[in-house]
């Protein structure tokens, strides 16, 4: 009986990050610290496993009951691999709450995990940013994490006909529900999936969806006038609550700060996560070939609180390096990113190999980036090798350079090459890299 040779191929939903990918994602990611540390924010982290209680509690019911990877370990302790990062942040928190001074401005880029079926955009293994403020009331948190996300594009060389934010307010849609249409707590959910369904069903399948969950015609008609009612006409339906007055400030703001152009008011963005409670938000790309959500947020205040601590506020959203791969590439933004190496170190013959070695060494202790020849080859194939990896000097010593304490430095931008004497080495190949 022959043995079954082992697949090649990763773990479905997963990816191998070869060099050139790996490159990809650090230059991404990279360039997303920059932009948050900007702001103030602190990177964190937290571990890969969770009790699955954790999960259970406020992650929605979708991802606890169909995508969660979940299992009963060693000591009979049942846990679950992180599917967000918002509860272990809330977890965090709560933890040491009354030492952590406020407001907090924390973010991290963690591994998650969601049992779902691959498509574009959606793997089941992924990396999260994940942005959030708390400590903080009022919507001036949600315009500061709007910035962040809008400064974060913006980074990426997107304009703002690239995308655009859409908002909403999970209060005024519960007062609807409550106030305005008289739902009672079952309708509530039903209408709410079917309101997030809206805009990739016709318009018949969503009022068979509201009427399946027992709205009236006229309840029906209510809804359907305030999902297309602009946001000043609102106030008119529901002019009293809370959610109106926060969305209005908020607008108000981000139109003085010049940031209206890529904000748009949607009553039909809900988020399906059980635990917002404010504004809440989605990033579109609005480019033909991706028209899709890239990510979203919103704000939680009651879920530090879940630990039995005292409640703090929050805002934040998670951004997964998939879909913003996807962004860049099909706006024409991803750079061709090669390894950042600052010189090659030949090697002029195999008896010098010792020689080679030392000077790599002295360049690294100079703060250079080296790599160095370790099998001797024809000379072309050691600038063939350079060129193809990006680095853009060779240096070299053969026995006639090292009698004179010089190396010969050829620098493949230009085709020159020059003789430089050890002493002069290091000024010299710091100005040609400056």
């Amino acid at each position: 009986m022959t043995e079954s040779k082992l697949s090649t191929q990763p773990y479905k939903g997963t990816r191998d990050f070869y060099p050139d990918e790996m490159q990809q994602r650090r230059w991404m990611f990279d360039h997303l610290r920059q932009v948050i540390g900007s702001y103030g924010y602190q990177e964190y982290d937290g571990p890969m496993l969770e009790p699955f209680e954790l999960y259970a509690a406020k992650t929605g019911d979708e991802i606890v009951n169909e995508q969660l990877y979940s299992f009963v370990d060693r000591g009979d302790r049942k846990v679950a691999m992180r599917p967000e990062m918002t509860p272990t942040l809330a977890r965090m928190v709560a933890a040491k709450g009354q030492h952590l001074q406020k407001p907090l401005r924390w973010f991290s880029i963690p591994n998650l995990w969601r049992y779902e079926r691959p498509q574009r955009g959606r793997l089941r293994e992924h990396w999260q940013l994940n942005v959030d403020l708390l400590g903080v009331e009022g919507v001036e948190a949600e315009v500061e994490i709007i910035q962040v996300a809008i400064d974060m594009m913006r980074g990426f060389g997107a304009s703002p006909v690239d995308f655009e934010i859409q908002i909403n307010h999970r209060q005024l849609m519960n007062d609807v529900f409550e106030q305005v249409l008289k739902l009672d707590a079952s309708q509530t959910k039903a209408v709410a999936r079917a309101i997030d369904k809206r805009a990739k069903i016709a318009p018949e399948a969503f009022q068979t969806l509201l009427s399946e969950a027992g709205c009236s015609p006229e309840q029906i008609a209510e809804l359907e006038n305030f999902l297309t009612a602009p946001l000043l006409e609102i106030g008119k339906i529901c002019g009293e609550s809370q959610g109106y007055k926060d969305l209005i400030r908020f607008f108000d703001t981000v139109n003085a700060l010049g940031l209206g152009p890529v904000c748009r008011f949607n009553t039909s963005i809900m988020r399906g996560l059980d635990y917002y409670t404010g504004i809440v938000f989605e990033l579109f790309d609005k480019h033909p070939d991706n028209r899709r959500a890239l990510f979203g947020g919103g704000r939680y205040d009651n879920l530090v609180g879940m630990f039995g601590q005292t409640q703090m506020p929050g805002v934040g959203f998670g951004m997964g390096d998939v879909t913003l791969m996807d962004f860049l590439k099909v706006h024409g933004l991803l750079p061709e990113v090669k390894a950042h190496v600052d010189i090659l170190v030949g090697l002029f013959d195999a008896e010098m190999i010792v020689q080679n070695q030392q000077l790599a060494r002295h360049l690294r202790s100079a703060g250079f980036k080296v790599e160095s020849v370790l099998k001797h080859q024809k000379l072309g194939k050691q600038f063939e090798l350079a060129d193809k990896r990006g680095i853009p000097l060779v240096v070299l010593q053969g026995p006639d350079e090292a009698l004179l304490e010089q190396v010969s430095v050829k620098d493949l931008r230009t085709g020159a090459q020059e003789n430089v004497h050890m002493e002069n080495l290091i000024d010299w190949l710091q100005a040609q890299l400056a």
